[in-house]
């Protein structure tokens, strides 16, 4: 018999021998990806963006001062009673500043606030929801490429078979043991093995551009992964419970919810009187002849307050308008409601039938190595012909590949199924790198009143 087959676990464990610096276990590969990934931190940069809605909302409660300034030159030809005419070049200036406070505006600028509040809480939650498919597009890299180098050193072992295999049958050839069909048979089995070598290298290259792409640098030696199943509740229900609870998509959606609703009494508010006060103070210097004075200086306070009549049905329509969108939203928070509790069912069983193909796979690589062996045995004492022995190497190497790739969903399953009910993430993983708060950078900016620079210096 060729080479012994090496499970996965196995040989992941092989990659990842004591002597070897660059190993790299999973959760490494995903603080990695948490760190550079480019959609994440792109989606960061989107909630910081979205941070900024609130000093902008807040703006509504603080002065608006705007300063002015006029000159210029004027030509003047004036003709006067007496016929006689009297020309000027004259450069009239004027410089002001005007400052305006709002003292009331329908409460548009307390509901302004409160809904950017709440934009940023559920983009926080949006934020998070990314975050989890990262990390589980990371864990599927991860564990797409040590599978596919099991399956290249399988198919190695099943080359390595075959080529012996075709060796022992031309020896048998020349000895008149054979005929010519088994040998031909043999190399037909060699060739077939060498084009799924091929084709395994091929699924394996792919996968590791995929992880490169995910995680931020090329697979070096990984180590095996495991199940979270220590993560994950007892039971459906439980599971099911805290999805439709604590999902991060719900939870956005919930937020959008609010900001709908708190955008219909924004609308309302434009049908609210308006009440401010304006200061102003202005110099202004002409030098006209004819003026009685060539100097003035003014300053005012002026309070205003408005009430709106009639404006055309725009306000009435921008209300009903809001209301709409809050009854959609609500429509929406249902839907994703029963988005995530059909998630964690998938997920669930998913979960379960992955543990049950693993042990199925692995009684089938048992038996099929056994019954290898028995051929083997018997084709050695002419009980048995060539093509038993290729057709028996054939369902080894295909229960070996199915183990593979069991083992491998069973991994996924079980970080889906974390994922499905909001729990993927840097805390609950413990993993060794500092958790993104994006709380930090909305109190850098909440109450800043002026200033250009972010607070990470662009």
């Amino acid at each position: 018999m060729g080479p012994a087959f090496a499970t996965w676990a196995t040989l992941a464990l092989s990659c990842a021998l004591p002597s070897s610096a660059w190993a790299e276990a999973l959760p490494e590969a995903l603080a990695k990806a948490y760190q550079t990934n480019p959609q994440l931190n792109a989606e960061r940069a989107r909630q910081r963006a979205t941070d900024e809605n609130v000093p902008q909302a807040l703006a509504g409660y603080r002065p608006q001062i705007v300063a002015s300034l006029s000159a210029g030159l004027q030509s003047v030809r004036n003709l006067l009673p007496d016929n006689t005419i009297q020309t000027a070049n004259l450069k009239p200036w004027i410089i002001g500043v005007t400052v305006t406070q709002t003292l009331f505006n329908g409460f548009r600028t307390a509901n302004s606030v409160r809904a950017a509040e709440l934009q940023v809480q559920s983009g926080r939650e949006a934020l998070r929801n990314v975050g989890q498919g990262v990390l589980l597009d990371a864990v599927t890299a991860y564990t797409n490429v040590l599978a596919n180098q099991s399956l290249v050193e399988a198919q190695r072992s099943n080359v390595a078979f075959l080529r012996e295999t075709l060796s022992v049958t031309q020896r048998r050839l020349n000895a008149g043991d054979v005929t010519p069909t088994d040998t031909a048979q043999a190399e037909a089995r060699l060739n077939r093995g060498l084009a799924d070598l091929n084709a395994a290298e091929v699924a394996l290259a792919v996968s590791q551009a995929t992880y490169a792409q995910v995680i931020g640098n090329a697979p070096s030696q990984l180590r095996p992964a495991e199940a979270v199943d220590r993560y994950l509740p007892k039971s459906r229900e439980d599971a099911v419970t805290m999805a439709i609870r604590q999902h991060p998509a719900v939870m956005a959606a919930s937020f959008d919810v609010d900001v709908a609703s708190t955008n219909i009494r924004i609308a309302e508010g434009t049908l609210l009187p308006s009440a401010s006060i304006q200061g102003s103070a202005s110099k202004s210097r002409n030098n006209d002849p004819t003026l009685g004075t060539i100097a003035e200086d003014q300053a005012s306070i002026v309070a205003n307050v408005t009430a709106p009549i009639y404006d055309g049905g725009q306000a009435a329509a921008q209300t009903r308008q809001a209301k709409e969108i809050t009854a959609q939203s609500r429509l929406v928070l249902d839907q994703v409601r029963n988005q995530a509790r059909t998630a964690v069912v998938s997920a669930w069983v998913a979960n379960e039938g992955a543990k049950v193909t693993v042990s199925a796979s692995e009684s089938e690589v048992k038996a099929a190595t056994v019954a290898l062996q028995g051929v083997q045995r018997e084709a050695s004492g002419g009980q048995r012909t060539t093509v038993d022995v290729l057709n028996s190497q054939a369902d080894l190497i295909q229960a070996k590949a199915r183990l593979i790739g069991a083992q491998r969903d069973r991994v996924i399953a079980s970080y889906t199924l974390l994922s499905a009910i909001g729990h993927l993430d840097v805390k609950t993983l413990n993993l060794n790198t500092p958790d993104y708060l994006p709380e930090v950078h909305y109190h850098q900016v909440r109450d800043a009143w002026h200033g250009l620079r972010t607070p990470s210096g662009q």
